[in-house]
């Protein structure tokens, strides 16, 4: 702020505001705390965004203003949404676009947000379940396959339905039949992969698929395990094989 100018730099600090059972309170104390921290180093917050998991009222808001030395206005609550997808709503709604817009010198403009309400409200409204079994070997970790995750959540939003996932490891493919492993299933998805560890469960989860005409999407190594499945047992290539592995 100081080289740059106070219309070119503004601090908004994101704190938890955490709500204690035992007290049947929130508790200001840790955000108070951490912005004394933060101003110990010279930083300054212009806006805090107060996390919670229940509404905050406007009595505690003010009292965050007040002790850490910032316009009423300039806290602005963050409560926990039924999903994810509501927050810059929530966020609108409670001013801080305004007030960014402000402190930075823009022009203050009403965000069109018609078609992000129309996706939170499908999400909302989203009407029965797809099963879709994800095949992989790193599926004790989540996060691996984390982009494959949200396109299958946001697919579902788009078709008006929610997406369960069930996480299987190809290699469960290699020592069980694929019929009990993913007869529940109403789509499989064989996502991208390195090495030959669980390759032949990613190919009797595609043969799983075209014999039962499950619908079946592969990705990388899963569109590879695809093209060795049919080349193995519809085309009698015994030895089909990727380079890869």
């Amino acid at each position: 702020k100081h080289d740059s100018g106070r219309q070119d730099v503004l601090y908004i600090h994101v704190t938890l505001v955490p709500y204690l059972d035992a007290s049947g309170e929130a508790k200001t104390k840790p955000t108070q705390h951490s912005v004394k921290e933060l101003r110990s180093i010279g930083i300054n917050p212009d806006i805090i965004v107060a996390r919670s998991e229940l509404p905050l009222t406007r009595d505690l808001l003010g009292k965050i203003a007040l002790f850490c030395d910032v316009e009423d206005r300039a806290v602005i609550p963050n409560p926990d949404a039924q999903t994810i997808y509501e927050a810059p709503l929530i966020l609108e709604e409670a001013g801080l676009g305004k007030i960014v817009c402000e402190l930075l010198g823009f022009d203050d403009r009403t965000p069109e947000l018609s078609e992000w309400r129309r996706l939170v409200e499908r999400k909302r409204d989203a009407k029965g379940h797809v099963r879709i079994a994800l095949v992989g070997k790193y599926v004790l970790l989540h996060d691996a396959y984390l982009s494959v995750q949200e396109a299958l959540y946001h697919a579902g939003i788009h078709h008006g339905v929610q997406v369960d996932i069930d996480w299987i490891d190809s290699e469960l493919l290699e020592e069980r039949p694929a019929a009990e492993i993913l007869r529940e299933a109403d789509g499989i998805l064989v996502p991208g992969g390195f090495g030959a560890r669980g390759v032949e469960g990613k190919i009797a989860a595609v043969r799983y698929a075209r014999e039962q005409g499950v619908p079946f999407f592969g990705i990388c190594l899963g569109m590879q395990a695809a093209v060795i499945e049919i080349a193995r047992d519809v085309l009698h290539l015994q030895h089909a094989n990727t380079t890869e592995i």
